[in-house]
């Protein structure tokens, strides 16, 4: 993401963050990509995405914050980090 869940640096990260919160994971892992440009550049290349923040469960690339949305409206979000 860029920025801390505390104080994200673009809505986007912000919003990855509330959507987290409010599925029930008050506590989650996240980089801040804007510390590092090799880190910015490599995980998009790794999950060829284009966009930050992005969301690994379980080592398993989800999507980006569109997709969380998507998946949180749907309640498939809260389902897949339940499990």
């Amino acid at each position: 993401m860029k920025g801390t869940p505390q104080f994200p640096q673009c809505g986007f990260s912000s919003r990855a963050a509330q959507i987290l919160q409010a599925c029930g994971v008050p506590e989650f892992a996240y980089r801040n990509v804007l510390e590092s440009p090799e880190l910015r550049e490599g995980i998009k290349a790794y999950s060829s995405w284009p966009t930050i923040p992005q969301l690994y469960v379980n080592g398993e690339f989800i999507g980006g914050a569109d997709i969380m949305q998507e998946m949180y409206a749907s309640g498939e979000l809260r389902v897949l980090l339940a499990e």
